[in-house]
Formats: C-alpha cells, structure tokens, sequence
C-alpha cells in the first residue's frame, strides 16, 4: 500500500491542529494568562483533599484515610496517586500539554474523530462531528460547576466505543488494545456513575453486532470478539484494580450500601429514591437539545433591558435597586429540576443532522443508535419516567448506588453527533440517486417542525412548571412568563435559522452546485458559532480569575484564632455544616462535602446532630450556651463551634470528650434503632453504647485510667494509655473495619464498635502505647499489580499500533 503524505497524514494533521486551536481559543486566559475557573465542586475538593495533599508534600508517602471530612473517612473516596501509576503521564502525552481540566475537551474531539474514521466516515464530517462532541453545554456547565472528572469519563467513551468496533470490523487486535486502554482511563477518574452508562451503551451496540451475527451465521465469530473484548475491559479495570477493591469495599458502609436503619417505602440498600432522582430531566424538558431557552435557560438569568418583568416591577413601584436585582437574576427557569446552571443543549444544526441519519443511515446504525439515544433520554428523565426508572432502580444490579439521572443527557450528546456525522455521511454518499432530494426536503420539515411542536407544547405547559415560583405576585409571574416566552420564542428562530442555512449549503451540494467538502466544512463552522455562541452565555472571560482557591480559603480571624490551638480536635461550622468543605482545608471537620457519605455518619446527621446543632443555636440565640447538651458532637471531639468569619464568632466547646476516654459504664444495646436511640439519652464522657451481636458477643466491661494522643498523622494514631482498671477506653475516631488495626504494646487488638459509629479497644492494667495504623487490605493486595498491568497496557497499544501500521504498508497484506 502506498504512503500518501497529502492523503494519509495532512487531513488528520488538521482536524488535530483544529482542536487543539479551538481549544486554546475559548480557554485563553487559562492558557495565556494562567488564570483559572471559578470552579465551586473543585473548591470543594481542595478543602477535602488539603490534608492529603500536605501528608504527601512533607512525606512523599500516600495517606489512605483523612480525618478532616465527616470525622473521617477513606482518602481513596477524595484523593490518591498512588506510585507507579502513569495514567497522568499518558494523559499529559495525549493531550499535548493542555492544562487540567481543559485537556479533556481536546482528548474528547480526537477519540470522537478517531470513532468516526472507525465508521468510515470523510475526515472533513468526522471533524465537525469531534467539534459538536466537545462543545456541547453538558460539558461546559460541568466544568462550570467543577465536575471534572465526569467530563473525563464522558470524553473517553468515544475512544472506548472505537476500540469495540474496530474489534468487530476485522481490526480485532488494535480494537481490543483501545478498549483496554479507554477502560484503563475511563475508571482513573472514578465516575463510576459514567462508566456504568457507558456499559450500557456498548451492550446496545453489542446486541446490534449480536443479530448481525446471526443474520450472516457468524455468531462463533461474534462470541470470539466478545470474549477479547472482555479480557481487555477486564485488564483495564485491574490497571486500578488497587484502588477500586477499596472503592467497592467502602460502598457497603456508605449511603449507597446497605441500610443501618429501617426506612419507610425504601430498598434495603442503596441511595434514597428521592434523593436519587432529585435531579430529574422533564420529558419537556428535552427540548433544550434543540431550543437552548426552551425552559428559561439557567435558573437564574439577566432578562433583557425593557423586558416584561422590569415593566412589571416599575409599573408596580419596585425600587430600582431592586428593580436591577431581579432582572439580573430573574427566576426564568420554569423546569422540573430543583436548579439548573444551564440547557443541555446539542446543537440545532447537529439535531438536524441527527434527523438525517434517522432517514439515511444503514439500518443496523439508526436502530442501535437510535435505541441509544431513546434508552439515555429515559434515564434522564427519572422520576418523570417511575415506570422505567424505579423499576431499574430496585431491579437492575448497582443502579441504586446513583444519583442525578439527568447527567444521562451527557450520553445522549455523545450518541447525537456520532449519529448525525454519520447520517451527513449517507446523505452525501447518497448525493446521486433519485429519492436522496425528497427524503432531505423530508427531514428539513421534521426538524423544523420539531421546533413548532416545542413552541405549541411549551404554550400548553402555560410557560410555568408544576412548582410554581412561590411569593410572587401574579402580576410578576404574568411578567415572568411573557419573558420566558420571548426567551423560547427568540432561541426557537435562532436554532431555525441556523437549520435552514445549513439546510441550503446541503441543498446546494445535492443539486451539483457547491462541493462537498465545502458544504461539510460551512456546516462544520456554522455548529461551532451555534455551539460558541450558547456556551459563552455561562462560560465567558468573565468566568475566569487569578487564583479562586487563595480568595476562598484566605484565613479569615475565625480561622486564625482556632489555628492557635495546636491540640487534636474537630471544628464544626454551623453555616452548611454538611454541605461544604471550607473547614476542611484547616481543620479536621465534622462537616464536609461529599456524595458517599458513610452511612453510619449519614444517620447520624438525620437522627442527632442536625437536632443537636438546631437546639444549641437556638438556645445560644437566647444567651444559654448548652455545651452539655451537644453531647454527640462532644463524643466526636468538637471542641470549636464556629459561627461565621470574625474572631467573635468562635466558641469554645469545654465539654468536648477529647480524644479518647474511659467511660464509667456501659449501656448495652441489640440492634443499631436501639443503639442510636440510647446515643440521644446519655452523657457520652460518662456511658458507652455497645450492640453486642454487631461485636461478635464479645463481653465488655467499662476500664478506669488516663488515655491521651502523643501523635498523629491522617493514617496512623498513637497513644499513651495509664489503666488503673482493664476495661473499655472509647476513641473519638470513626468505626471502620476494613483496613483499621490496632496494636497494644505491638500486639494487635480487635477495634469493638461503640457509640453507633466510634472506636473502642479493651485495655488491660498498666502503661501502654496504643497505636491505630489504617492498612486495608483490599488496596495493598493489588497496588503492585495495578501498576504492572498499566505498564502492560501501554506496551500492548505501540505494538497493536506498529503492527496495524506494516499492516497497512504491506501490500501482500
């Protein structure tokens, strides 16, 4: 086979260079100026992640757990590199040295590209389709938000999907590679809830390739493909099998496990259903992918100058102070969702394309593809749908351990390009014969009358969700609605326009009168101005700054006056305790921010601390400070309680237990609802709560002495015990057996559950050190091998790739 420069290299040496241009372009000030995202999820993260990240500075050693969030919990849940590991390194190669997280963005349009060469599809249409892929506002929300690691595991399923065709388009060894390696990647950014609808989506395509098989009497050979591709998901997932034991361990003791306590109308384990599909996409809703505005756009947008709302609120006599207030964020969100940063939406010139491929792709692509969309746009819905999605969520193995279905939509808008490059593909394939013009003229008509559709179902709807905004006048909610259908009205002409332009430079092409690449090319940048333009209402230069992190964690005097204490200790924020990570970064906190909270702690915040916390405030509120009354946050060292930013607003709590204690008796408990309703009932310093059954029986008795910390690091506890009495010592340190040891005088000692969620250790008479080191067995059994099988990766791709290439050059081939 003959090597054509021009041919073989030039138009992908430009797709390439195209991405990387676009890029850099929207993301300037990141690379030019060094200036960064106001990411409020990665904020969070940094708070959680700090000690971690400390421990590993001064150490150079990887902490497994941190005591700064929840009490603490397993750092492999927040943070971890763990040595050896050369997924960053591959990443950094293949992205060319782009910046976090940006990078993911570029790595999206190439593995998109290369999809689409996979399916045959011109590089010129492959480009436009890698464009619409990157720049949909699914993942600039996300980034937006800071949700990082799901854009990663979104933009890694094309290269994922490539790797399972091409093993089933005679490219078996190379297909098989890049699948292995797309696992490998996919899984390194831990969004297991992606890479569980990525599944989904292969199996899909597989039952597409399976009747195929049968239809041509090739399922031996469908069955070979199948277990390859097997093999190399499941070398893939060893490359993080370390990392992913312990993940999968943790998970029956989070939120998303098995349930502690009985719940009314819920599963036995898993998340809860209402919090599971809080976050819920309206089946109206999915307009959005066509008409940005369809719902009022964000859940707080500027309405225009003049709009109906500004009438309304001068005609009433508002203030203009406030007047400017509203109209800048005017509530213009009328959707199903408790918030919303954003439409997902995918383009309108990419839905029509999309329509197309309905028309003219083979039929074995538009039904797989096709069931793809349909069975992602269900998810999506959750609630909207019960029938469907409840019935996955108490049937369907790990589903319940997700929440915030509507992140389905991030699957749709990867199937949407894929499917409607592939459907310009067959349309200008198709560009010769007879019924091509009529089936176009066809499809312009569906997809602009999906837009009327929209515009008569949103009037139906009345332009108000079925929650309405409550405390606004009704001639304020008037006002609201007419802006909203201006809103949808003017989205609804400008993704009509942007139709029919590329409609005319399709019909020109068809008629013989424009050529083809030009056509595809017009297309192409018509999509990008669609996309840039809706994009950039959300993502903008103003999003940009100089470093977010040093302005959010900035000590303040509250901050400066706890540092001062140099004890061991929690700190309890009383602002959004449970729903932030700012304590984090200094202090070991009761609080945090996290979506896998354990799930004894969860219980503990619904069936004490969030009453404990609202009577001490309120009583405070009223001059009595009740430090005895908070005896739960007592048990967990809380020796701060800090109130806002000033040096006033901390409060030394004096009956904090400390970190460890021997009580004076023990109450004894059968089930975990007796236990957490003794824990309410008792003075923690003074009585211990034991379920014997959940300690194997073992019969304890309370101990008498002193017990103090003598030092600390996230992993690993020591203390110096004087024991007057063998007995009972309880540590203000949260309960989790897998992976916590402890060793009195070296010998190692079983860790009893006391106190619903606490550590306690039977000590015998005398001066002892007591030290609790955290090694979960799960990790360190297969840290060696996750690297090896990385490193085996990596060298079976250049040899796949070699190979493919003398493949190629070899004309006996």
């Amino acid at each position: 086979m003959k090597f054509d420069l021009k041919a073989d290299v030039l138009p992908h040496f430009l797709a390439i260079s195209s991405f990387y241009l676009i890029v850099v372009l929207y993301f300037s000030p990141i690379v030019f100026e060094g200036k960064m995202m106001f990411q409020s999820d990665i904020l969070q993260w940094e708070g959680s992640a700090k000690e971690l990240l400390d421990h590993r500075e001064s150490t150079g050693e990887e902490a497994l757990w941190t005591n700064r969030m929840f009490g603490g919990m397993p750092a492999y849940l927040i943070h971890l590199a763990p040595k050896g590991d050369i997924t960053n390194t591959i990443i950094k190669v293949l992205t060319l040295g782009l910046p976090h997280p940006i990078s993911a963005l570029f790595f999206g349009m190439v593995s998109m590209y290369l999809l689409l060469l996979c399916f045959k599809v011109r590089s010129v249409i492959a480009l436009l389709g890698a464009w619409a892929f990157s720049f949909n506002t699914f993942n600039f929300l996300s980034l937006e938000a800071g949700h990082n690691a799901k854009i990663w595991a979104v933009c890694i399923v094309p290269l994922l999907l490539a790797g399972v065709h091409l093993a089933f388009t005679n490219k078996k060894l190379l297909g098989v590679v890049l699948t292995g390696l797309a696992v490998l990647l996919q899984l390194k950014f831990n969004h297991l809830q992606i890479t569980y609808y990525t599944l989904l989506l292969v199996i899909v395509y597989g039952v597409g390739q399976l009747v195929l098989a049968y239809k041509q009497q090739q399922l031996p050979a469908f069955a070979k493909v199948t277990g390859m591709l097997l093999l190399a998901a499941l070398i893939g997932v060893m490359g993080h099998a370390a990392r992913l034991s312990s993940v999968l361990e943790y998970g029956t003791y989070s939120i998303r496990g098995e349930r502690n306590l009985p719940a009314v109308n819920q599963n036995d384990t898993g998340l809860d259903k209402d919090y599971a599909f809080n976050w819920s996409n309206g089946k109206l809703e999915t307009f959005t992918l066509l008409i940005p505005n369809y719902f009022g756009g964000a859940s707080q947008e500027a309405v225009p100058k003049n709009s109906a709302s500004e009438k309304a609120l001068r005609a009433n006599g508002v203030d203009n102070p406030q007047v400017n207030q509203f109209i800048n964020g005017a509530p213009t969100y009328w959707g199903d969702q408790p918030f919303t940063g954003g439409p997902i939406y995918g383009g309108a010139v990419m839905i029509f394309l999309f329509v197309l491929g309905i028309i003219f792709a083979p039929p074995l692509y538009r039904n797989v593809f096709l069931s793809m969309t349909l069975l992602t746009l269900m998810l999506s819905w959750g609630k909207n749908l019960a029938w469907f999605n409840y019935l996955l969520f108490d049937y369907f193995p790990g589903y319940n351990k997700f929440r915030a279905v509507s992140m389905a939509l991030g699957m749709t808008l990867f199937v949407i390009p894929l499917f409607g490059a592939i459907g310009l593909e067959n349309v200008l394939g198709k560009s010769g014969e007879k019924e091509t013009k009529k089936s176009f003229l066809i499809g312009v008509g569906i997809t602009l009358g999906l837009i009327v559709l929209g515009i008569i179902f949103a009037s139906w709807a009345g332009y108000q969700s079925s929650a309405p905004n409550s405390g606004y006048p009704d001639w304020l909610m008037a006002a609201l609605k007419a802006d909203r259908k201006s809103m949808l009205m003017s989205d609804a002409m400008r993704s009509g326009v942007f139709i029919l332009i590329s409609a005319v430079l399709l019909g020109l092409v068809l008629f013989n009168k424009l050529k083809t690449n030009y056509a595809a090319l017009g297309i192409g940048i018509l999509l990008l101005i669609d996309l840039w333009g809706i994009n950039s209402r959300y993502l903008d230069k103003d999003s940009f700054t100089d470093n977010p992190s040093e302005q959010h964690f900035a000590a303040t005097p509250a901050d400066n006056k706890i540092s001062a204490d140099k004890d061991y200790f929690r700190v309890l924020n009383i602002q959004n305790p449970f729903n932030d990570a700012r304590t984090s970064y200094r202090f070991n906190s009761i609080g945090g921010y996290h979506g896998a909270k354990m799930s004894r702690y969860n219980d503990l915040i619904d069936r004490i601390l969030g009453t404990e916390i609202n009577n001490f405030v309120k009583k405070a509120q009223e001059g009595d400070f009740d430090y005895k009354g908070i005896q739960t946050l007592n048990m967990l060292n809380t020796k701060y309680l800090m109130a806002g930013r000033a040096e006033n607003a901390v409060f030394l709590n004096p009956e904090a237990n400390g970190p460890a204690w021997f009580p004076e008796s023990i109450e004894g408990t059968k089930t975990n609802e007796e236990e957490i309703e003794a824990l309410t009932k008792v003075n923690t310093k003074l009585t211990a709560t034991y379920n014997a059954p959940d300690n194997e029986n073992q019969s304890i008795s309370p101990g008498k002495g002193d017990i103090s910390l003598s030092s600390y690091s996230p992993d690993v506890l020591t203390y110096k015990a004087s024991v007057e009495k063998s007995g009972l010592a309880v540590f203000s340190e949260i309960y989790y057996p897998k992976g916590w040891k402890a060793f009195v005088d070296g010998q190692e000692t079983p860790i009893l559950r006391v106190n619903y969620l606490l550590r306690g250790l039977v000590l015998p008479e005398g001066d002892h050190q007591v030290e609790m080191r955290f090694e979960p067995t799960a990790y360190y059994r297969w840290e060696l091998l996750s690297v090896i099988v990385q490193y085996l990766v990596v060298l079976s791709l250049l040899f796949a790739v070699f190979k493919n290439l003398n493949t190629q050059q070899d004309p006996t081939a």
